[in-house]
């Protein structure tokens, strides 16, 4: 049986907790608006580059690097995309986006669901209040746009951890 010999040095243990943080709070910034969730997770892949043991190769380390800025923009043009296909105006958008925002301030996890909703019909009304079934009708895709960019960030930062559980495991 063949041994793998390597040694771990203080700088080593320094980037993995540096690696586990990162990703942690990548996960976590997924969920929560204004972290930016996929990057940090990258962040972590790219300490973990330079960790002896981990065999994760430049070119994995590009791809991610690719699909995270992919990630970002597509999920930085979900919600409007979702809003503006509903027939919703820029003040729904608006209010879709400071409605997130209130949400993780005010009411925590259910707030941030319920933010976008809100937000957006709010602003829907502002915009028009004579037109209360297009105001529920963009507050509900402006919901599902939000849904939809985070879960592709969930999808992609769990595909990192499991890119970066093989490399560290990789003989």
């Amino acid at each position: 049986m063949e041994s793998i010999s390597f040694s771990i040095t203080a700088l080593d243990i320094l980037l993995i907790v540096l690696t586990f943080l990162l990703v942690f709070l990548g996960i976590v910034g997924c969920i929560i608006p204004g972290i930016a969730g996929t990057p940090l997770c990258w962040g972590g892949m790219l300490a973990s580059y330079f960790v002896e043991p981990c065999k994760l190769s430049l070119a994995t380390l590009i791809v991610c690097a690719v699909i995270t800025v992919l990630v970002e923009v597509v999920n930085n043009f979900v919600p409007s995309f979702f809003t503006i296909k509903a027939g919703g105006s820029r003040a729904g958008s608006l209010g879709a986006i400071v409605g997130t925002f209130a949400g993780l301030f005010l009411g925590g996890f259910i707030g941030i669901l319920a933010g976008p909703f809100v937000g957006a019909f709010i602003g829907e009304l502002i915009h028009d209040r004579s037109d209360v079934k297009r105001a529920i009708k963009s507050a509900a895709f402006a919901f599902l746009g939000f849904v939809t960019g985070t879960g592709l960030r969930l999808i992609v930062a769990c595909g990192f951890v499991i890119v970066l559980i093989h490399a560290y495991w990789a003989k």
